[in-house]
């Protein structure tokens, strides 16, 4: 009866829709002084509709079918512009503002090649802009900035059920992010402090206009990046009304809202609320994360020459444990419940980016502040009557000003800038450790200011009748942490890049560069128990990338483009673990925090590989995408020797798919394909002594055989159909996603337990009082989760 209920409902809903068709609107201008450009044509990416603009550069489409496209801007004297990517809906309004800049060149007429290009002439190699649709319509995403990002070519994963960005080897604490030009240090909730990673993105897709990603050949303008620079760029509120969207997907129920505030601003805001915690404890999981997240934006036309935009994010985290499963759970689930603590948390970024335009440049200042509190505790046997074995409380604030002025048409095209950020971390640690073959307690608290700078360059010409394109950089950062970082000379980061466009069909690419990133706050801060900053002295240094990249770039056809780039990054400075004697690059992709204790800057790091992609882009309603990636990753230990990193997979393989079919349906795939990721074995003597165990609960590594083992490769099809019904003044959207389609299982590295099947700790008949028995449980993960989305729009 229930089945057949649904089945009348949706015919009912499919019946009551009835066709409609879109609208764009928007302005063009110029991009350095903001004046509109009257008479530019636009046309609609593969078609042949086309529009002029008015003498105010506006411009309106109207009777655009429902889906996604680009927008081609051509006027003479100007370089050809293509937009981001924009989303149509029936009976709905689009609205975008194209800035335009000017050609370099001299020129008379309007010149249309057959392909248009959408690098960035400081970035011709490894760069990758994602549209709306794939954060829409992508399967085994649901919506999530980070997971789109996790199938670009050389970006790994280190578990389904993570954000973290393991970009071309590097570690998930060398990528920054930026929000319309201001950096937020979180994306993610239950953010690893220390590095980037997290349960679920924070960013509203709903905001999203497009994601600018790049994993190498970084601007001098973004510096602290070692491994990736994702750039979000966010919609404008609509300028006809108010707006309502109400969307309930995998893990959380969102409502954003936007529209006008006057004749010049307009404004976008929305709020989260998580039933994560449902999902977890629906498939089994040890620990229920809850989360709820916020995000606005504001923006108003002063006058013709002054923007200014507001824009702020934050979240509020909580994960408790699944008490329950202490009796009922599997050993797997009762092993987890044995060390996992519970996690509080939130954070926030609020900031302003005010822009100037004049006739012979534009300036953009940017005043910011982000905030992160982390807290997290482990009570004995999980009950909150015993005392704590752990508690950890921390708390990161950073205050930046920056400003960058835009020369466009002097004899070359100039960026430069500068920035300064006063940060002040606290921390305050109780916690058990097994240190020198005793059970001890660390205890302390840190109180921490920091002064930071920054300044950059760059410079960027065509030359050959714009077949050739240089663009050179440098920027350098320092501290007053200690001498050595307070040095900009140490941190001078120059890089180069060059395009040649050998025909119409073929270009070649590349990038060298030197790039510099400071340590975590959770290092810079690491006290001993008689309260010494461990880590302050002359031998810690900022961390060092050197990287090359070459790229040949084949565009056949509109409809068809492939890229093939080999990639070599050499890390110097990289932060080594006394106790431990390994990098710690291997770090960060597990909650709570990484990088407190003491390090030496004397680890180096090398990773290398080719990268292949393949692109069919709207050829008969279909699009795919197939990227392959073959590397190497590792860092060196104690002794010099280089080991494999914790993500050096070797190969990552990603076939993506989608193909819009009548009425507003969308079927989408995604196949994914992982190698073996290194492990290591346990040191079975340490993991064996009782007080060491009761510091952590866990077994302890054998770091002299750190990561000599590797798991099986592994693979995951995830699939997902759309329907899209459009009303006279609301539209609603139903998807259905299903991840891990085929139940595919992926061996985890084996855990160990110190008890029996009966639960009861297994003594050492030769010295029960200080050692114990372990015993190894084999685990694997892999579950079909299967969702159902619902999204309204009024």
């Amino acid at each position: 009866m229930k089945k057949t209920n649904l089945i009348a409902l949706f015919l009912l809903i499919t019946l009551l829709s009835y066709s409609q068709k879109g609208k764009i609107q928007g302005r063009v201008y110029n991009e350095k002084n903001n004046e509109p450009l009257e008479f530019a044509t636009i046309r609609i990416e593969g078609t042949l509709v086309g529009s002029t603009t008015d003498p105010e550069g506006n411009f309106l489409f109207t009777g655009i079918d429902p889906g996604f496209v680009r927008l081609i801007v051509s006027y003479v004297g100007f370089e050809t512009t293509t937009s981001a990517e924009i989303q149509v809906q029936g009976n709905q309004t689009t609205f975008i503002d194209l800035a335009v800049p000017e050609s370099s060149s001299l020129i008379n007429e309007v010149v249309i090649r057959p392909h248009v290009n959408l690098k960035k002439i400081e970035s011709p190699v490894s760069f990758a802009t994602v549209g709306v649709k794939e954060i829409e319509k992508a399967a085994g995403v649901n919506r999530d900035v980070s997971k789109v990002l996790q199938t670009l070519p050389g970006v790994g994963a280190t578990d389904p059920n993570r954000n973290d960005l393991i970009v071309r080897g590097g570690g998930p604490s060398e990528n920054v992010f930026y929000l319309d030009g201001i950096e937020i240090p979180i994306i993610n909730h239950f953010a690893t402090q220390g590095s980037s990673g997290g349960a679920v993105g924070v960013i509203n897709p709903d905001f999203v206009r497009e994601i600018n990603f790049y994993t190498g050949a970084f601007p001098a303008n973004r510096p602290h990046a070692l491994s990736s620079v994702m750039d979000i760029r966010q919609k404008d509120g609509s300028r006809d009304r108010i707006h309502t969207k109400l969307a309930v997907g995998a893990s959380d129920a969102a409502f954003t809202m936007d529209g006008p505030l006057g004749e010049q601003s307009t404004f976008i805001v929305s709020a989260r609320q998580s039933y994560l915690q449902l999902l977890f404890k629906l498939i089994g999981l040890p620990f229920l994360p809850t989360y709820n997240d916020f995000q606005v934006k504001y923006k108003v036309q002063l006058d013709p020459k002054n923007e200014l935009m507001l824009i702020g994010i934050g979240a509020i985290d909580h994960m408790t444990l699944n008490t329950g499963l202490q009796e009922t759970g599997t050993e797997a689930q009762k092993y987890l419940l044995n060390y996992l603590p519970v996690y509080e948390q939130w954070n926030y970024a609020v900031g302003t980016v005010y822009k100037h335009f004049s006739d012979r440049f534009f300036d953009t200042w940017v005043l910011s502040r982000n905030m992160l509190r982390n807290n997290n505790y482990k009570y004995t046997d999980n009950e909150e009557s015993q005392p704590k074995i752990s508690d950890y409380r921390s708390d990161e604030a950073e205050n930046k000003l920056r400003f960058e002025r835009s020369y466009p048409h002097l004899p070359v095209k100039i960026l430069l800038g500068a920035g300064v950020t006063y940060s002040h971390y606290t921390n305050a640690t109780n916690r058990k450790a097994f240190v020198n073959g005793s059970l001890t307690d660390l205890i302390y608290h840190t109180d921490l200011n920091l002064w930071a700078y920054r300044v950059f360059i760059q410079v960027s010409d065509t030359y050959l009748n714009d077949r050739l394109s240089l663009s050179l950089g440098v920027n350098t950062i320092a501290n007053n942490y200690n001498r050595n970082m307070g040095n900009p000379l140490n941190q001078l980061s120059p890089r180069l890049s060059a395009s040649y466009r050998i025909s119409d069909q073929w270009e070649l690419n590349g990038n060298i560069g030197r790039y510099a990133m400071r340590p975590a706050y959770t290092t810079l801060g690491f006290k001993d128990a008689a309260g010494n900053y461990v880590n302050k002295n002359e031998q810690l240094k900022h961390i060092l990338s050197h990287q090359a990249i070459t790229g040949l770039e084949f565009r056949p056809t509109d409809a068809t483009r492939f890229n093939l780039e080999g990639f070599y990054k050499q890390y110097a400075n990289y932060p080594l673990s006394v106790t431990e004697g390994i990098s710690i690059a291997g770090k960060g992709a597990d909650y709570g925090q990484t990088g407190d204790e003491e390090i030496l800057s004397t680890g180096r790091g090398r990773a290398y590989g080719l990268e292949f992609s393949g692109k069919l882009i709207a050829w008969r309603k279909l699009n795919s995408t197939l990227t392959y990636t073959l590397f190497k990753s590792e860092f060196t230990d104690r002794e010099g020797t280089y080991r494999p990193s914790n993500w050096d997979t070797r190969h990552l393989l990603n076939l993506i798919s989608s193909y819009r079919l009548p009425r507003n349906w969308n079927v989408s795939m995604r196949w994914r394909f992982v190698g073996g990721a290194p492990y290591s074995p346990i040191d079975m003597e340490h993991s064996t002594r009782k007080a060491a165990w009761s510091a952590t609960n866990q077994a302890y590594i054998d770091y002299k055989n750190y990561n000599t083992l590797r798991l099986d490769d592994s693979h995951q099809l995830d699939l997902r159909l759309d329907k899209e019904f459009y009303y006279h003044k609301w539209m609603l959207n139903l998807y259905a996603d299903v991840q891990n389609a085929y139940h595919s299982q992926s061996e985890n590295p084996p855990i160990f337990t110190n008890r029996d099947t009966g639960g009861q700790v297994m003594d050492d008949p030769a010295n029960p009082q200080e050692k114990q028995l372990l015993r190894e449980i084999e685990t694997y993960s892999g579950t079909v989760l299967p969702t159902l989305g619902i999204i309204v729009k009024f």
